[in-house]
């Protein structure tokens, strides 16, 4: 394809074959997409339409039929442009004029309009025959009527200018903009390429045999050394290491990883060697899922494109019917000869080149710069909605939030310390499954490694989001003394265990002497403690909700209510029906949401959380992340019920999301934005999907999408504008051929270049 008119009738074509029920030519990616009943055709018919009008297709891949080695082309277009430029050198310069110097020129730029200008002509009036026009069309009759013209004035004898070298470099000129164009096409779509490029070539088994990553299946364990990237979604099971997620989530610093920890297929390890278990493999892993998307956006049009395309359609032949009406015009005021150069510069300079690729190079480019920020624009017709955006809808849980819930304070009663009364949690939490016991044993493991405490009614600093992995559930975390050094001889034994389904846990704690392997016959360490820990002795301790305890010191009351105030849940410890102190949980912002947030009322929009978690809970998250309201305790339905009532009071909504509960408030915004890695990459809601779960870009995302749409407008302000100055000018003799040539290609080198300025866009987070 050389010119939109070219995309749009191929996409016509395909249109017209029984059972196909959508096509979309994209001329700036060489591709088709193609929605068929199978029932009705087959692959081959499709392809053979596409030949019929004279076009190379192949299923699957990117390819140009008949396509010359790139050093053969080279070498053609460099003696094109050396023996169009002797032949201008020749004309120009009136000493070199000798007697028949016009036979000199038209020999040498026979080559150049009848040899190296097939690439017009076969195509060109190939078209024709098949009753419609193309940029080539265009490019073959000027250069074969400017030197048809001087051949027969030159042979004939005739008195005329003659135009052998406008011939020459007009079709010198097209080449090689053609060539450029080509360049930056490629340099438009080079991130997306750059995706697939991310695929492991081979991956190692532990018994050190190499197979390719297409026999890799769900549960196959596979080896990663230092310098290789991850050949699928898994969980890491042994090593320890850090991976470069830059390329699939935009993340700059590279994340520490061990045992339980999730990692992307193509990310980069960079220093240890890991051992991973396959959990998602082929079409099912992210990046897999990520070129899908990529590959989709880029087979939609926008609205806008639409316009663009029914012009291209009518204007080939409209660009004829004025060469004409000029040459009619000019033959009627003056010689032939003067109305040969006026007409050639009307058909050459109107090329739609600049108008067939204003819309597709700049989502080219967009997409592109998106994907590698781990940004994925479903589809073209998302940026016009960006544009308009005046609210964001924030989710809370997994959006704003971790979407786990962490100890974040202990406040214990005089008797025991906090690190006392977190290891007798976690001790009987770890026989427990629920996501109250997986904090309690996250925030066990993390401060008996580091042994801080907080004295007694006090709360304890927040405790911070450890990623190591869970302890097994046979063994109790080890308890801390007050002086905040590990007891590491002394364990916790748990007999007797009872689960309280809806309130608890409970169960008979029993010190155990790690040196000796067997309990502390008084309830004290008998190594490495300076101290009794009788609050640790034998005895049943309950670990739940406040009904289980007949009595709660008054203090512990107090700081309960306050805490339940800012939305967290509290977990009591205690024994014998008293409670010795509790643990306060909650969900603990993103770092990255505060910043998110400015970053949109920074631009004039409004920011809505809304949450299906307690009032309490939301306000308090809303509160620190600055959002301007607060709503809560909502279903599904009722956040799609809310964005619903926002549009009708005429709002623009952007609604940001996990993908998953979320669901009817995505579809039901003007853009929906699904935060999520891994699973939730597809979520088909929304319209912007994001490969990580850094709430600033959901910013980058909104904002990339207007600079996108912006990019199009200027580019399709471009080219009309060009056309609506530059035909009129060829027309009435004040544009020469050769000038109005240049011209058509720089219109469509600036139309690619500005598409280029998206690959600088700067994402927040830098």
């Amino acid at each position: 394809m050389t010119c939109a008119a070219c995309a749009t009738r191929i996409e016509r074509e395909l249109h017209a074959a029984e059972g196909v029920s959508a096509a979309h030519v994209d001329f700036a990616a060489n591709r088709a997409s193609v929605t068929y009943d199978p029932d009705l055709l087959s692959e081959r018919d499709l392809l053979d339409r596409i030949r019929g009008l004279g076009y190379g297709a192949s299923p699957g891949v990117l390819h140009l039929e008949g396509a010359e080695p790139h050093w053969a082309s080279t070498t053609a277009l460099v003696a094109t442009l050396l023996l169009a430029a002797a032949s201008m050198v020749v004309s120009s310069v009136s000493a070199l004029r000798f007697a028949g110097w016009e036979w000199l020129v038209g020999g040498i730029t026979a080559p150049v309009v009848l040899a190296s200008g097939m690439v017009f002509h076969r195509p060109g009036w190939r078209a024709v025959r098949r009753g419609h026009a193309t940029m080539d069309t265009l490019v073959s009759l000027g250069s074969l009527v400017a030197w048809g013209w001087s051949a027969v004035v030159t042979v004939g004898g005739l008195d005329g200018h003659v135009y052998f070298d406008t011939a020459a470099v007009i079709v010198a000129v097209v080449l090689g903009g053609r060539r450029l164009e080509a360049r930056a096409r490629r340099r438009a779509g080079d991130a997306i390429g750059a995706l697939v490029g991310l695929s492991a070539g081979t991956v190692r088994l532990p018994d050190g045999s190499d197979v390719p990553p297409s026999q890799l299946a769900v549960g196959m364990r596979f080896l990663v050394r230092p310098g290789e990237r991850i050949a699928a979604d898994g969980v890491v099971t042994e090593g320890h290491s850090a991976v470069d997620t830059s390329i699939v989530t935009g993340e700059p610093v590279p994340r520490e990883v061990g045992p339980g920890d999730e990692v992307t297929g193509g990310m980069l390890n960079t220093h240890g060697s890991l051992a991973v278990e396959a959990r998602r493999v082929g079409a099912d892993g992210t990046l897999a899922q990520v070129v899908r998307l990529v590959s989709e956006a880029l087979s939609r049009k926008a609205p806008i494109q639409r316009l663009a395309d029914r012009v291209s359609a009518v204007f080939v032949p409209a660009v004829v019917v004025v060469a004409a009406a000029t040459l009619v015009a000019w033959l009627l005021v003056g010689s032939a000869g003067a109305a040969v150069s006026p007409a050639v510069a009307v058909l050459i300079v109107a090329c739609p080149c600049a108008l067939g690729l204003a819309t597709p190079a700049a989502f080219l480019a967009g997409s592109g710069r998106g994907a590698r920020m781990g940004v994925i624009i479903r589809g073209p017709d998302a940026l016009e909605a960006a544009r308009r955006v005046d609210v964001v809808a924030l989710d809370k849980t997994g959006t704003v939030t971790e979407g786990r819930l962490e100890v974040v304070a202990t406040e214990t009663a005089d008797e025991a310390t906090a690190d006392e009364l977190l290891a007798m949690a976690a001790a009987l939490e770890a026989r427990s499954e629920h996501p109250v016991a997986a904090a309690v044993i996250r925030a066990a493991s993390l401060r008996g490694g580091s042994g801080g405490s907080s004295g007694a009614n006090g709360p304890a600093e927040p405790v911070a989001r450890p990623d190591d992995p869970q302890p097994a559930a046979a063994s109790a975390p080890t308890a801390a003394g007050a002086s905040g050094t590990a007891l590491s001889a002394t364990a916790l034994s748990v007999t007797e265990f009872r689960n309280l389904p809806g309130f608890g846990v409970q169960g008979r704690l029993v010190p155990v002497d790690r040196t000796a392997g067997a309990p502390a016959p008084d309830g004290t360490a008998e190594s490495g403690a300076s101290r009794p820990t009788n609050a640790l002795g034998a005895s049943t301790v309950t670990v739940g909700r406040r009904e289980l305890f007949d009595t709660v010191p008054a203090a512990l009351e107090s700081a309960a209510g306050a805490h339940l105030a800012a939305g967290r849940t509290l977990v009591f410890v205690g024994s014998d029906g008293a409670a010795g102190g509790f643990l306060a949980l909650a969900d603990t912002l993103k770092l990255s949401s505060a910043a998110a947030v400015a970053a949109w009322k920074g631009s004039g929009r409004e920011v809505v959380l809304l949450s299906g978690d307690n009032r309490a809970a939301a306000e308090e998250a809303g509160r620190q992340v600055g959002a301007d309201r607060v709503l809560a305790e909502l279903t599904p339905d009722g956040k799609a019920a809310e964005i619903e009532r926002l549009q009708a009071a005429g709002r623009r909504v952007a609604m940001v999301g996990d993908g998953v509960n979320d669901a009817p408030a995505l579809a039901a915004a003007d853009v929906g934005v699904a935060v999520g890695a891994g699973a939730d990459v597809a979520a088909e809601a929304s319209d912007l999907t994001l490969v990580g779960d850094d709430l600033r870009l959901a910013v980058d995302a909104l904002n990339l999408a207007r600079r996108t749409l912006g990019t199009i407008r200027g580019n399709l302000f471009w080219a009309f504008a060009y056309n609506t100055a530059a035909i009129p000018l060829a027309a009435v003799g004040l544009l020469r051929p050769e000038i109005a040539a240049a011209a058509m290609g720089l219109s469509s080198l600036f139309v690619l270049g500005n598409s280029l300025r998206l690959n600088r866009f700067a994402p927040l987070r830098a």
